[in-house]
């Protein structure tokens, strides 16, 4: 081998201060002789170790072109690529060149890259896949070199933020009992997340960006930050609760009607809260951070996916011209609540609501042009026999058998009694909570009830038909929209004032509004039909039913400070049921998303994690399985998570060993020396078999 070196490139950059360069190879070439004279380098001895020696040369040319310089433990690594290379250990398509010279990001006076083959091949799986997970021992740059990705991926503006979390094992003490304020405790936990921020940026920018949530840093139980006062109303399956009164383990309504579980419930002090408002009346408080599922017309048309906002983001921007900008999810199925016992058919109490007089001071009755309805009621109520006065008026009566006293009560009346609609008038008329909380066949059965008898279709040329509902009661009509939203429709209400109205015409006098009338216009999603009553339902199938029902954020505006809570649900798109039913959620978007030490996390820990992932984001798991903290008897997500996702498309498992150490050498030899051991002795994974044994814990 003869080889020249240019001379542009002193030799001392080649061979290295005191020769200390040419004594790494020939160590690791001991059977060839290299002789250095004048820029002239030459080798002899065995072909192939000559071979190498020359293409150890070569890429150290490559990498002082670039301006780099070479170093000891530069080159012993070129040495070890090249043998693994020659031995079939790796498939050799990158180069000790390409790998050293590989920069992911310069800051403050040094260049952070890759110094292994495994870990380039680390970076560069960030870069491809959505979910990459680092898995090696201690020292192997699996932490820094993502952190790394993450700043070059804010600053290049591919992300809007950085959040970083590290679960909190607590080593015998629980954090609530430590002394300090909270940050003050979970400070220890966070130190190596804060230390490579600083090499990695400018520390006095550090503060500002954290201050702004460019960059959150935070325990995985305390990585939330998208809450609500804990006042707010969520619907359960017994109902509403407020969310502060939720634990884990309860149940929540999701986006499909069904119960979901809470899996985690977590403080996050006081904030700054904002009430958002839908155009159909319906409205939540949420922080600045709160997270909301939107599209705009545009990402309809083009049958774009969903897109996942902070409420923060969206202020000032709830306009596309005169329209409203943000739409807004609806449930995709009624919503499935256990269904219970009622004391009356649901759609005879809907007409009832609708037609029925219950003020109690005589028999009750019920008033219809439709002869449909009157047998409809007739055969849903077991006891009466409806009795035709002329008109629309029919009476209620009991059903007298032989030998009745003549002292029993009505079957209606009583019934009306148990539910406290006795004595009420068409002015405080209200759908019992019986029937409010119930299946959504019941559910149906009182809307249909209620719009067979005081609603209608209201058809418009070339639109699909609305429903149109009208009540004196303030009671009824939110109980109205209620029933509308939980079986997946949009209600508008409006109210029309009776001062000032044409008096309306019964009996051929005029007869004066009295009360304030409250008008509900409808739409029912697919497959709800809203009619029993058969000229109603022909109008309204005829006109196309009622369309899609559609929700629009109108307005976001602040709305003081107040306690608030996030909690976290098992329901795969993360939504769940929040007041006036309206649909929210706590993923993560837009963010590049590191997991450290993630060996520590339990298998229920590891799966939220995962499923908070959100839009156009990154998520990068680091963690050392021969390293667990965790209490006796807890499994390992990050051991678990191999088995479940490995082969599952965008997700990526990068493995390094002792090899890509890049600490104290002596690091390398450690980690080595431990496998034998654990091999040698019967140790799988830092566990003994037949007991549940922990590590210490780790340094970084």
């Amino acid at each position: 081998m003869q080889l020249t070196v240019p001379a542009q490139h002193p030799m001392v950059t080649v061979l290295g201060s005191g020769d200390s360069l040419l004594r790494v190879i020939e160590k690791a070439f001991p059977g060839a002789d290299i002789h250095v004279r004048g820029n002239e380098i030459s080798a002899v001895g065995d072909a192939s170790e000559v071979a190498l020696i020359s293409r150890v040369f070569d890429e150290m040319m490559l990498v002082l072109r670039t301006g780099q310089p070479m170093t000891e433990d530069a080159v012993e690594r070129s040495i070890a690529m090249l043998k693994a290379s020659e031995d079939g250990q790796s498939d050799g398509q990158e180069t000790p060149a390409q790998v050293l010279t590989q920069n992911i990001l310069s800051s403050r006076g040094r260049t952070i890259r890759p110094k292994t083959l495994n870990q380039k091949r680390y970076v560069d799986a960030i870069d491809k896949h959505t979910i990459v997970f680092g898995i090696g021992p201690a020292g192997t740059g699996k932490t820094y070199l993502a952190m790394a990705k993450a700043v070059q991926a804010l600053q290049s503006k591919q992300v809007n933020r950085i959040i970083l979390t590290r679960p909190a094992v607590e080593a015998g003490e629980r954090l609530g009992f430590l002394p300090g304020t909270l940050y003050e405790k979970i400070d220890p936990y966070l130190r190596p997340l804060y230390d490579a921020l600083h090499d990695m940026l400018d520390p006095d920018s550090i503060p500002r960006l954290m201050a702004a949530g460019t960059i959150e840093v935070a325990p995985l139980a305390y990585m939330r930050g998208r809450a609500q006062p804990v006042f707010t109303n969520v619907l359960t399956p017994d109902g509403w609760r407020p969310i502060g009164d939720l634990r884990v383990g309860d149940l929540v309504i999701g986006s499909n009607g069904q119960p979901t579980p809470v899996l985690g419930v977590y403080p996050q002090g006081e904030k700054d809260v904002y009430r958002l408002s839908a155009q159909d009346g319906s409205w939540t408080l949420c922080c600045g951070e709160h997270l909301w599922t939107v599209r705009t017309a545009a990402d309809r048309r083009r049958d774009k996916p969903w897109r996942v906002l902070e409420t923060q983001e969206m202020i000032g921007d709830l306009r596309a011209g005169h329209a409203r900008r943000y739409e807004l999810p609806t449930l995709t199925a009624p919503v499935q609540l256990p269904e219970a016992e009622v004391p009356m058919d649901p759609y005879a109490l809907g007409l009832l609501l609708g037609d029925g007089c219950l003020t109690g001071s005589t028999t009750p009755s019920f008033a219809t042009e439709d002869p449909e309805l009157a047998r409809a009621l007739e055969s849903a109520l077991p006891g009466v026999t409806l009795r035709h006065r002329g008109g629309p008026d029919y009476v209620i009566n009991r059903t007298k058998s032989p030998g009745d006293v003549i002292t029993l009560e009505n079957p209606v009346t009583g019934v009306l009694r148990r539910l406290d609609l006795l004595h009420t008038r068409s002015h405080t008329k209200f759908v019992p909570d019986d029937y409010l909380y119930n299946s959504a066949e019941v559910r149906l059965g009182v809307l249909q009830g209620l719009l067979d008898s005081d609603g209608g279709p209201v058809v418009q040329k070339d639109r699909t038909c609305r429903v149109q509902f009208t009540t004196t009661s303030v009671l009824l009509r939110d109980d109205v929209i209620a029933l509308v939203r939980s079986l997946g429709g949009v209600a508008y209400a409006r109210r029309r004032a009776a001062e000032g109205r044409e008096p309306g015409r019964a009996g051929g006098r005029d007869v004066i509004h009295r009360r304030d009338a409250h008008v509900i216009d409808i739409r029912l999603p697919e497959g709800i039909e809203p009619f029993r009553l058969a000229r109603k339902r022909a109008t309204y199938d005829a006109a196309g039913g009622g369309g899609r029902p559609m929700r629009f954020i109108d307005s976001i505006e602040p709305a003081g400070r107040e306690e608030t809570v996030c909690i976290q649900v098992a329901a795969e798109d993360s939504l769940y049921v929040t007041q006036d039913y309206l649909l929210t959620h706590n993923t993560l978007n837009d963010a590049f998303i590191i997991l450290d030490e993630a060996q520590n996390t339990s298998p229920e820990q590891m799966k939220m994690f995962l499923t908070r992932l959100g839009f156009e984001s990154k998520i990068v798991i680091t963690g050392d399985v021969t390293q667990v903290d965790l209490p006796d008897g807890t499994k390992s997500g990050l051991r678990q998570v191999q088995d479940i996702l490995e082969g599952l498309d965008d997700v990526h498992f990068s493995r390094l060993s002792s090899h890509d150490v890049v600490r104290h050498k002596l690091v390398g030899r450690i980690v080595d020396a431990y496998e034998q051991y654990d091999s040698q002795h019967g140790t799988q994974n830092g566990t003994h078999k037949g007991g549940r044994g922990k590590s210490g814990h780790k340094g970084k």
